[in-house]
């Protein structure tokens, strides 16, 4: 560089640096949840070793306990482990069914928001713009029906953050990402925490079982409880059935617009999508 050229400008890099910085603690978190083994503290296994100190807490301290709880599972999602269902379970039969699938729902979004906010601080449109303009034209058709994507997303077996980094990406307004994540996990919270609820009599009857076990010293003692027992795919099916509805209304507008187009006699593509993104597909 020679002694008249500017050199980096400070505050740029100040910019850049503040922008990444909530990214780059995420990342650093989660590599050290999973190193350390954390993640694995979500489960059944936990709730029945600390199952008499839960329950007073709970009974002391309803309100905390269920903000608790809320905690918990936003950080669960923040931190990308894969314990959703069990957790959603797990407060069911701490809170009931009403009060465990509402937190569930609670928690999920608060979680995925987090993440959506973050990925669109360090990266949003200016990641898009250095792709391309296919990939500014996907977002901009993403945005138009943004409600009816995320939502379609939320209830299909997708991983959560795969909808948060492409409503990120897309630069989906945060009303909107909030209301549709919020319904879209609506009914798989309370599904799970209606299992949850009459989940006494199974731990129950394999309690004794897993303390023996722990007393005995055996390095794998285990609650017996598949979360695809609760996650059937019958489950699964009644969930993309309701995504499916979700795009009714794009599909709905779409066909409408294509018709709109036909009849004034111009090509799709040059109507009333054109400065916000062509529905996709078209």
């Amino acid at each position: 560089m020679s002694p008249t050229e500017p050199g980096p400008d400070p505050a740029r890099r100040w910019r850049v640096l503040r922008r990444l910085a909530p990214l780059g603690l995420l990342l650093g978190a989660l590599v050290l949840v999973y190193a350390m083994g954390w993640h694995h503290s979500l489960s059944i296994e936990t709730l029945v070793e600390n199952n008499a100190a839960i329950d007073a807490f709970i009974a002391a301290h309803w309100v905390a306990a269920v903000l608790s709880f809320i905690a918990i599972y936003a950080v669960s999602v923040i931190l990308a482990v894969p314990t959703g269902a069990v957790v959603a379970v797990i407060g069911g039969f701490l809170f009931g069914t009403l009060v465990g699938g509402a937190a569930s729902m609670l928690g999920s979004t608060i979680g995925a928001t987090t993440v959506f906010l973050i990925a669109r601080s360090a990266f949003g449109e200016k990641l898009l713009r250095r792709v391309g303009v296919r990939a500014e034209s996907f977002a901009a058709a993403f945005r138009a029906d943004a409600f009816y994507y995320v939502m379609f997303l939320r209830l299909m077996p997708v991983p959560s953050w795969l909808t948060n980094f492409t409503a990120a990406l897309c630069a989906v307004r945060l009303p909107i990402f909030v209301a549709a994540t919020a319904l879209g996990r609506t009914p798989g919270s309370f599904i799970l925490a209606l299992f949850g609820a009459g989940l006494d009599s199974m731990i129950a009857s394999q309690e004794t079982v897993y303390r023996a076990c722990l007393a005995a010293g055996e390095p794998d003692c285990r609650i017996d409880f598949d979360p695809a027992n609760v996650v059937t795919p019958t489950l699964v099916a009644a969930l993309v059935g309701l995504g499916l509805l979700a795009l009714l209304p794009v599909l709905a507008r779409r066909l409408l617009w294509r018709r709109a187009e036909l009849r004034k006699g111009t090509s799709p593509g040059t109507g009333p999508y054109q400065g916000r993104g062509a529905p996709f597909g078209s």
